[in-house]
């Protein structure tokens, strides 16, 4: 599901090209005179991660609230990084290991920690696995066209 949520906003992308990609930070500076998150964190990616895991988590037999809420929490995940990534004064494309995986990742495994009951060691190793399997897919899927950065 990890996976489904990050991976919704590009299809949803792709599908609307420019339709409803609103700026979640509306454009807006921060104190720093950088953007809050940037123009590729938009709304629309917001909304289609948290409905495809909602969708998801129905379809597998589980509660469309906690499927929603997990794929929001990925996302929030993903745009704490990237506000993160602006105080560090970063490009929205600049590598940054680990701080492009983890935010996304441990935010909605902490949810499924409690709504599931998740051993602690379960939470670390897909929070590994998916960083991991992320810095190792990224490149790949970049070549074949389907990502816009290599990482």
């Amino acid at each position: 599901m990890l996976v489904l949520a990050n991976g919704a906003p590009v299809l949803a992308a792709r599908l609307c090209g420019s339709r409803w990609n609103r700026p979640i930070d509306g454009g807006r500076l921060f104190t720093d005179g950088q953007p809050v998150l940037g123009p590729n964190k938009t709304w629309r990616g917001l909304v289609s991660g948290a409905l495809a895991s909602g969708a998801f988590s129905l379809v597998i037999g589980m509660d469309a609230l906690f499927g929603c809420l997990f794929g929001l929490l990925a996302l929030v995940g993903d745009a704490s990084s990237s506000f993160i990534k602006r105080r560090l004064r970063l490009e929205g494309s600049a590598r940054a290991p680990g701080l492009d995986q983890l935010p996304e990742a441990l935010l909605p495994m902490l949810l499924a920690g409690v709504w599931l009951s998740l051993s602690w060691l379960t939470i670390v190793l897909v929070v590994i696995g998916f960083a991991a399997s992320n810095m190792l897919l990224s490149p790949l899927l970049f070549r074949l066209g389907i990502r816009e950065h290599p990482h």
